[in-house]
């Protein structure tokens, strides 16, 4: 897979994906009974949240076991055959690797609790009494990041949930067992490793209270992560493979770093810069219309800054962890179409590996729940509670949670127009919005005008030209308050892609010469080019010469 430029990843969340069996949730022989749908797609890879052994209480990125499957979603037999059937399809799995904690539940941890002091160092302990915490460090779900356990006299750290303790990776009995886990997966054909909030692993050699922010300055890109990166990578053999890390409040120079090609480390990376620019003063639950300029400035220095030293990204809109980008960025009414296809058409065609989430070929979009009972994410109830305590009314928290929850991407996969849209004859785990009756995977497949044939043009073009693939990126009409534009080249083709991310008409100047080029692609009727044009409402047009 070294020749990963002309890719696309497909993301799975198992759970929501498809249920075979009709008990609500999702499982592997479902996702094995849609493989013929993605190869028809033309994906390469398909990542896939966790599956393995856990209390599901951040559902499965709390792992108990990282070798194994969870009954609930089937046997080893049924991931060993979709890893066969897949492959049949040159199709590879990527699998999520969690490996900055694990459920207090895993049996290091159980041990560490039961006293045995080399699982203790497996994990992040310090001593003390139950009136004074380590530090004043902020937990990503809410609440403190420390926790007191009175039989050892002990806090652990978890940045996340109380029952994600984080692992010690100072310790290199850890390491290698983590290294174990990937020989374990390599052996049965894994083709990729995704690595959850990778860049959380290297925490400070002295713990002091952040009195400016969470804490999160003193554990984010640590000072050893590059080093504890490239050792995996090498030991566990896995540098052939696609690798993608998931990086919390990084920064450009330390993505450059882990992806460069040099450096040994990962393939690619996510960072989430572009998709706070709807976060009013940087607070995911405070609400404000997307900054469009901030959006272009943040893609202009990504793309060219990774370019300018070889790093390289993962691109994309969405993810198990984000509203749908339709919702967010585009239009649910008037130009759901449009917008759909004009989002997919500005990251398709940039420098990077373009990631498809589930449903987001069709355009799904977030349901907007009106009751707290709908919600299932524990990071939803937390700040529901949150929100209350700080003065909210139950419906100001629910139009923000409506907007910003987690659960908005984990709606059941919307198959067809029957029951639960297809994805279960049961009752689902999470209700999926009603609109599935008109936005459902079989009536887009039977509509060439669809987002789903939009989405396959776009997957089969990133194969067919180089441009797509190998090309250079240079960003133009910086200046544009509605149009995302950027040229792609080598020294054999050129492309110019405009977008327009708003629904208002946009006014365009061509740079010279380019209304003679051909038309690519366009979520619009469009049969002439000219120097100066008006763009329609989100509308995406690609051209090349």
């Amino acid at each position: 897979m070294a020749d990963f430029k002309n890719k696309v990843v497909y993301q799975i969340y198992p759970k929501s994906f498809c249920d075979s069996n009709g008990d609500g949730e999702g499982d592997l022989k479902g996702i094995t009974s849609k493989l013929d749908y993605l190869q028809d797609l033309g994906v390469d890879l398909l990542w896939s949240t966790p599956f393995f052994p856990s209390p599901q209480r951040d559902n499965g990125y709390d792992v108990s076991d990282y070798c194994a499957v969870d009954p609930r979603f089937g046997t080893m037999e049924d991931l060993e055959e979709l890893i066969a059937e897949a492959d049949k399809r040159g199709i590879g799995l990527m699998f999520d690797m969690v490996f900055n904690h694990t459920s207090t539940q895993h049996e290091w941890f159980q041990k560490a609790l039961s006293g045995d002091k080399k699982y203790q160092d497996y994990y992040i302990f310090k001593d003390g009494t139950p009136d004074k915490i380590p530090t004043n460090w902020v937990s990503k779900f809410g609440g403190p990041a420390w926790e007191y356990v009175p039989g050892l006299g002990k806090w652990y750290l978890h940045l996340f949930d109380v029952t994600q303790a984080d692992l010690n990776w100072e310790n290199p009995e850890v390491r290698e067992e983590l290294k174990n886990v990937l020989r374990f997966w390599k052996a049965k054909g894994i083709k990729g490793f995704r690595f959850d909030v990778v860049n959380l692993i290297s925490k400070p050699e002295v713990y002091e209270n952040d009195y400016i922010g969470d804490g999160r300055r003193f554990y984010t890109d640590g000072h050893h992560v590059h080093g504890f990166l490239k050792e995996l990578v090498a030991d566990a053999e896995i540098g052939d493979m696609v690798t993608v890390g998931e990086m919390s409040s990084t920064s450009l120079d330390n993505c450059i770093r882990y992806t460069a090609p040099k450096e040994k480390e990962l393939t690619m990376c996510f960072s989430f810069h572009h998709l706070k620019v709807d976060y009013k003063d940087g607070d995911k639950w405070s609400l404000m219309k997307p900054d469009l300029r901030k959006l272009k400035e943040l893609f202009t220095t990504w793309q060219e800054g990774m370019q300018a030293q070889d790093g390289w990204n993962a691109l994309f809109w969405c993810n198990h962890d984000q509203p749908r980008a339709v919702s967010r960025f585009g239009d649910e009414g008037k130009y759901w179409v449009e917008s759909a296809k004009m989002l997919a058409s500005a990251i398709h065609l940039m420098r990077g590996t373009p990631y498809i989430y589930q449903g987001e070929e069709l355009g799904m979009t977030n349901h907007h729940y009106t009751s707290i009972d709908q919600y299932r994410d524990v990071e939803s109830l937390n700040y529901y509670q949150i929100l209350l305590d700080k003065g909210k009314t139950s419906e100001e928290a629910l139009e923000i949670l409506a907007a910003r929850s987690r659960d908005n991407g984990r709606t059941p996969m919307q198959w067809d127009d029957s029951h639960a849209a297809g994805f279960t004859t049961g009752t689902p785990w999470l209700a999926p919005p009603e609109n599935y009756h008109r936005i459902n995977a079989k009536a887009q497949m039977e509509d060439a005008a669809s987002v789903r044939a939009f989405y396959k043009k776009l997957v089969a073009l990133r194969k067919e030209l180089a441009v797509i693939s190998e090309g250079k990126i240079a960003f133009i009409l910086r200046d544009d308050p509605q149009v995302l534009a950027y040229r792609r080249y080598t020294d054999n083709a050129q492309m110019l892609v405009l977008c327009n991310l708003t629904g208002e008409n946009a006014e365009v100047t061509l740079p010279e010469s380019w209304e003679k080029a051909n038309i690519l692609l366009t979520n619009w009727s469009r049969d002439t080019i000219r120097d100066k044009m008006t763009l329609k409402p989100y509308e995406c047009l690609a051209l090349l010469k």
